[in-house]
Order: structure tokens, then C-alpha cells, then sequence
């Protein structure tokens, strides 16, 4: 989640992570060079429909990347949170914000960028009938809880946190102090929308209008994506090409294989099978960046096999057979590092990066074993390992994990993978909570902030706590630092939810990802930015 940053919180930013893919070389991309030539990348299908809202994973991320532009933007250099179309963002209290939009901005389809485009666009994402996935980012906003109860029906239509001042102001009210809210705003779910989305939204999810400087020209579901310019559009980041066309592909070394050889512009996830050769084929077309992204295993505890008293021992054990040393090492050359915590390192230690797993993120086979033992054993004597076999290099690193478990416990039917076809597949499996031991989960940042690697993936029923873990404790920790103002106080106060969340290991870290790209001889001026997405209205074709 896939994802305003305080020089105290690291300026790396995170917009939300994805796996480009796209058509090869000019003729099949659209052709054309310089300012009007078009960008082939590589690409997996989104999980569901472009709504901003609804995308909380990295391949319907980038595209809204491209097509949407909201109140804050990340520097795709620092990280730092700039205002985008927010002309100011005051508050005395850090519960109550003036929110004052910058003149000009227009949707791709000429009606203007109100206040009301982000306050019907917020109080759409928040309400329960609507089924969306982010609403919980809303969930800080005064009035969350009518229009998106626990239980029962709404009693509201919309949050009464939000008031439309004019056309150019609005006001936020928020249920507890976040002084760091502002930081958040350049988070997709909080883009503005356009009044078609609502008039006809069959319609706009076939062909999304939004204000960025792409616009969506056609999108056929397991082959591509077509992305062009928009002239018109008033940002300062204008697109310095023509467009982008993304290319599905289910198996990320074909889309490799078409990049060396002079079929593909762009690969933003090179092969693990490839690392070995990547130098020598690219040269200095090769990418390899530290970016806010951390992998782990999560665990279904909605299911009751996986969720008995002292359970957490079986946990922290098969954490302790897992050697990430060794993984990242062969496996991945040295583009991941192994995990001591549960954020990331382009945090830095001021925003809250911490050796806080100790010795349970240590291999240590005599152990691991031990602790398994006490926590039941494996249910059923075999776990399976799921994750999405079409891109990610996953079954190299899942086999190499549960050979890992299996030397570790002296039995090699403990661990085994258990690939699902496509990305799209495997996301709508464990957003549907049908795993049936524990699954791959990476996180790429949504913003720089260490509430972001924390509150959506393990808060009470939080956006994309896909393994439905709960703890009173950690919940309560998380809001208390949200509510601190001292932003060393907030993060000290995380890194004690973060304690808890440890004491339970409700979920293993694995490593911390490096942004991996490779690009063509056509191509030129190709970043990643700290999300490891690639910049794509920079890129310039020759």
C-alpha cells in the first residue's frame, strides 16, 4: 500500500507499489520518438477497478499515479509530501484543518477541481454501502463511524467532518489529534473525482477521467493498457512523452526477455533468476535503489487452526528457521536485505526504523525447532506457503524458505508452496480471507510515515489487514501515538505497538526490497522514485 514527509519522519516517500509491464518496442507500443514517443512497460492486471478508493494494491497503484494528481504530491526524488492542489493546509490544533485549493486545475474532461470533488470523492470512499477498500483511511474523519459502522446500517449519508467552505475551501475535523495527517494527503485514496464518476459510474470504471497528466485512451483486461498524454493538463509535471502502454505479463522473465531484446522499454521487477546477468546485459540500464518496501509472511488467524493459545511460539519458531541471510544473498543478490523490524530502513532511525525483532528474525535451527514444538506444531503437520506465481520471482524464495523450515525442523513435509496463477487471482483469495496457512504479503509504503507500515496491515480490521490479527494493546498504542503532537514521543509510541505486534508475531518479516529496473537503449532520464515505481511522465524517448 501500495504509498508530505517531515525531514524528522526521512524524506523517502511511498506511493503505492506495482509491477509495470508493457508493450514492446516502438511498433507495438504506438511507436514515435521524442516528446510524442510512446514508453512500453510491463504490467500485471489490477485486482479491481480504478477507483481510488478501491485500489490498495501496486498494479491499480501505478496507474493512478499516472492518472490522478491530489492535495499533496511525493517528491519522486526525496520523498518530501508537496502541496500538489492544495494552495495551503492550516491547522491550530492538529484535530481541525482548513484545507485551501490552488486555481486552474482542471479533469481531463474539463470540469474543474472543487472542494466538493474531494469531499464527495472522500465521503464516497469512507461509506460502508460502497464497499471500498481504502475507506479506512477515512476512518480518522469525524463522523466515520455513521456512515461506516462495525455492525449494522449507516445513519448517515455522509461524514460530518467535512464541510465545503466555497469552491476553493474546505474544512476536515478529525476524532483525536494527527499531526501528521497532512503527510497522508498524497495517498491515492484521497484523490479528488470527477461529478461523471458519480452521474455515470459504469461508465467512468470503463474509462476513468481523472486530472493527471495521463489519461486512460483504452484497457483490454490480460493484454494492455494504454496510457496517453494530456496536453492540457496545468500541473508542473507535465509528461515529457507521448504516453505509456502497459503490458500484461503473467511470467516477469518473458517480459525481461523482451526488454533485452529490443521489445519491451522498461521492466520495473527483474527476475531474481536474472540478478546474475542483469549487469552484464543492461550495464549501467540497470536500476537497483533502496525503496520503502518490506516483505513478510502473514498468517490467517481468522482461521481457528491458526489461532490457538501460544500460538506465537509456532510463530517466532518459524521465524528462527527462516535464514534471510543466506536467501537474500543467493537468491537475490544482494538486492534485499533481511528484516529486523516490521518498517523499513528508508525510515531511518528519527522516523522510527529499529532492531525491534531481535533474535526472532535471527536463523537459529535449535530454536526454531524448540519453539515449535511449544506452540502445538505446524497444524496438520504440513503448512502451505501461498503466493502469486506470475510475477516477483516468488517461487525461487518460497522454495527457498520452506527448505529453510524444513532443515531447520528436521522434516521436509513442514513447509511447501502453493503458487496461484496470477497476481489478480492471489489478491482476491487473501482480500477474501481463503488461506489456508500462511501467505506472501509485501507492503510498499503509502507515505513516509511509520504509522503507515504499521496501522493498515495489523489495526483491528484496518484496510489491508488481510490476516484479520487483532490485539487490544497494539490498537490502542497505535492510537495514542497518532494522537501525539511530539513526533519523537509518536514514533517512540509505535515502536512500542511495534513491541506488541513482535510479542505476537503476527506477521514474520522476511527482507526489505530494493526498487529493481531495467530500460532500453530507446529510452533515457528513467528513475524510480522511493516507492520503486518508475517516474514515468520523466521518461524521454529517443
Amino acid at each position: 500500500m501500495r504509498g508530505a514527509t517531515h525531514a524528522k519522519w526521512t524524506a523517502l516517500a511511498a506511493a503505492v507499489a506495482l509491477m509495470a509491464t508493457a508493450c514492446g518496442g516502438g511498433d507495438d507500443s504506438g511507436g514515435g520518438s521524442g516528446a510524442d514517443g510512446i514508453v512500453s512497460s510491463s504490467w500485471g492486471d489490477p485486482q479491481n477497478p480504478l477507483e481510488p478508493g478501491n485500489t490498495n494494491e501496486v498494479q491499480g497503484g501505478k496507474v493512478l499515479s499516472m492518472i490522478f494528481r491530489g492535495l499533496k504530491q511525493y517528491d519522486p526524488k526525496t520523498g518530501e509530501a508537496k502541496n500538489m492542489l492544495a494552495e495551503n493546509i492550516e491547522t491550530t490544533d492538529s484535530t481541525n484543518f482548513t484545507i485551501t485549493l490552488k486555481d486552474g486545475w482542471t479533469f481531463s474532461n474539463g470540469q474543474a477541481v472543487t472542494a466538493n470533488s474531494f469531499v464527495d470523492a472522500w465521503n464516497y470512499g469512507a461509506s460502508l454501502k460502497n464497499n471500498q477498500k481504502n475507506a479506512f483511511f477515512f476512518g480518522q474523519i469525524e463522523g466515520y463511524d455513521q456512515v461506516h459502522p462495525e455492525s449494522g446500517e449507516p445513519t448517515a449519508e455522509t461524514m460530518s467532518g467535512l464541510k465545503v467552505v466555497d469552491d476553493k475551501t474546505f474544512t476536515v475535523k478529525l476524532t483525536q489529534k494527527f499531526s501528521t495527517w497532512p503527510d497522508t494527503l498524497g495517498y491515492a485514496a484521497f484523490a479528488p473525482l470527477p461529478q461523471v464518476f458519480f452521474d455515470d459510474h459504469a461508465s467512468w470504471l470503463n474509462k476513468p477521467i481523472g486530472n493527471g497528466p495521463y489519461t486512460v485512451d483504452s484497457y483490454a483486461k490480460g493484454s494492455q493498457m494504454e496510457l496517453r498524454r494530456w496536453d492540457a493538463y496545468p500541473g508542473e509535471d507535465k509528461a515529457q512523452n507521448g504516453g505509456v502502454t502497459l503490458k500484461v505479463y503473467t511470467d516477469n522473465n518473458t517480459a525481461y526477455t523482451d526488454l533485452t531484446a529490443g521489445n519491451l522499454d522498461l521492466v520495473d521487477d527483474v527476475p531474481a533468476s536474472q540478478l546474475k546477468n542483469v549487469q552484464a546485459d543492461l550495464g549501467d540500464r540497470y536500476i537497483n535503489v533502496p525503496a520503502g518496501i518490506i516483505q513478510t509472511l502473514g498468517f490467517p488467524f481468522y482461521d481457528p487452526a491458526w489461532n490457538k493459545p501460544g500460538q506465537e511460539k509456532l510463530r517466532q519458531g518459524l521465524s528462527m528457521a527462516i535464514n534471510r541471510e543466506q536467501i537474500t544473498d543467493t537468491i537475490f543478490q544482494k538486492t534485499r536485505t533481511p528484516a529486523v523490524d516490521w518498517t523499513s530502513p528508508v525510515l531511518g532511525e528519527d522516523g522510527g526504523f529499529k532492531d525491534i525483532c531481535g533474535d526472532f528474525c535471527k536463523y537459529n535451527a535449535e530454536e526454531a525447532k524448540k519453539l515449535v514444538a511449544e506452540g502445538g506444531g505446524i497444524p496438520g503437520g504440513t503448512m502451505t506457503i501461498t503466493y502469486n506465481a506470475d510475477t516477483g520471482s516468488h517461487k525461487e524464495w518460497v522454495d527457498a524458505v520452506c527448505n529453510s523450515i524444513n532443515n531447520a525442523l528436521g522434516n521436509n513435509r513442514a513447509c511447501v508452496g502453493n503458487p496461484i496463477g496470477t497476481f489478480a487471482d492471489f489478491r482476491s483469495q487473501v482480500s477474501t480471507q481463503k488461506m489456508k496457512g500462511p501467505f506472501r504479503a509485501g507492503w510498499q509504503m503509502d507515505y513516509p510515515l511509520i504509522q503507515n507500515f504499521l496501522q493498515p496491515l495489523y489495526y483491528t480490521n484496518a484496510s489491508s489487514n488481510d490476516g484479520k490479527y487483532t490485539d487490544p494493546e497494539f490498537d490502542k498504542l497505535v492510537d495514542q501515538a497518532n494522537a501525539e503532537s511530539d513526533i519523537a514521543k509518536a514514533v517512540e509510541t509505535f515502536q512500542s505497538a511495534e513491541e506488541v505486534l513482535r510479542d505476537d508475531m503476527g506477521a514474520i518479516p522476511l527482507w526489505y526490497q530494493n526498487g529493481s529496473a531495467g530500460y532500453s537503449e530507446r529510452v533515457s532520464n528513467v528513475v524510480l522514485n522511493p516507492f520503486s515505481v518508475p517516474v514515468y511522465d520523466q521518461i524521454k524517448v529517443s
